[in-house]
């Protein structure tokens, strides 16, 4: 199949295309945050994760230190982890392939390979969605913070807040359960009760200790609830959107429909 007549590359474009416009916001307040150019474009080519990259100047720009914009950005590029372990087994890239797909792995490439059934689109969507969000976002960044000036405040033009709106818009598909939604929401009352009493960057922090401290007395769940055990209704609804060794789907419909011979 060509590809542009693939329906996953066409997705991965437009997200490419819509997501690589907002990088103005990104060069626009990193200039405004005290940051040079070739600071702001340093960081946008070589960390490439907008939510990271938004703390850390978000950070900066609130007088925090450069510990607590360190770790402010760090702390959220830890999701990259995790989707990349998903991806490896899904897209099992080789070679210079694994390097580049590490640099690409972002919330919008994530999501236009996990929507896409068929392996070869899975692959399409990840690398054109990765490839020209990257070419873009830095483009746009560039443009930003070389018309910093010209564009007056950037939160003027609702540009601080672009990068959240785009965040929320992927996550909050993919919470499909209570609990989830529980913990997102309480982590988010954390952050707001923390933000006049402690330094910039560390409400993030007490947010993420919140989390942590959710999961640890979550524990002692009793075994029914355990994962693995959780009906439908009750599983924690962060689960992946296709299975991840499509190659084992015939023993996972064996192993359903013994589990439904033994219901």
């Amino acid at each position: 199949m060509k590809l542009t007549q693939s329906p996953a590359a066409r997705i991965g474009a437009s997200i490419a295309i819509a997501t690589g416009l907002y990088g103005v916001s990104f060069g626009a307040l990193s200039v405004a945050s005290g940051l040079s150019f070739w600071q702001t474009m340093a960081l946008s080519l070589l960390l490439f994760s907008g939510g990271s990259q938004f703390a850390f100047i978000g950070v900066v720009a609130g007088g925090g230190t450069g510990v607590a914009a360190m770790s402010a950005s760090a702390l959220l590029g830890i999701r990259n982890g995790v989707y990349g372990m998903q991806l490896n087994a899904l897209l099992r890239p080789t070679g210079w392939r694994r390097f580049a797909a590490a640099q690409l792995t972002i919330d919008e490439s994530t999501a236009t390979a996990t929507g896409q059934k068929d392996p070869d689109e899975q692959k399409r969507g990840f690398w054109v969605a990765g490839a020209g969000i990257y070419l873009l976002w830095n483009l746009f960044t560039a443009a930003g913070a070389f018309l910093g000036d010209a564009l007056g405040d950037p939160r003027q033009w609702g540009l601080d807040g672009a990068a959240v709106a785009a965040f929320l818009g992927l996550l909050w598909p993919r919470i499909k359960a209570f609990q989830p939604a529980a913990i997102a929401a309480v982590c988010a009352v954390v952050t707001l009760l923390a933000v006049p009493f402690v330094p910039p960057g560390v409400p993030i922090l007490v947010a993420a200790v919140a989390a942590g401290l959710i999961g640890w007395f979550r524990r002692g769940t009793p075994p029914g609830h355990a994962r693995g055990h959780a009906s439908d209704h009750d599983r924690d609804g962060l689960e992946p959107d296709v299975e991840p060794y499509p190659h084992d789907a015939g023993t996972h419909h064996l192993h359903a429909a013994h589990q439904g011979e033994r219901a």
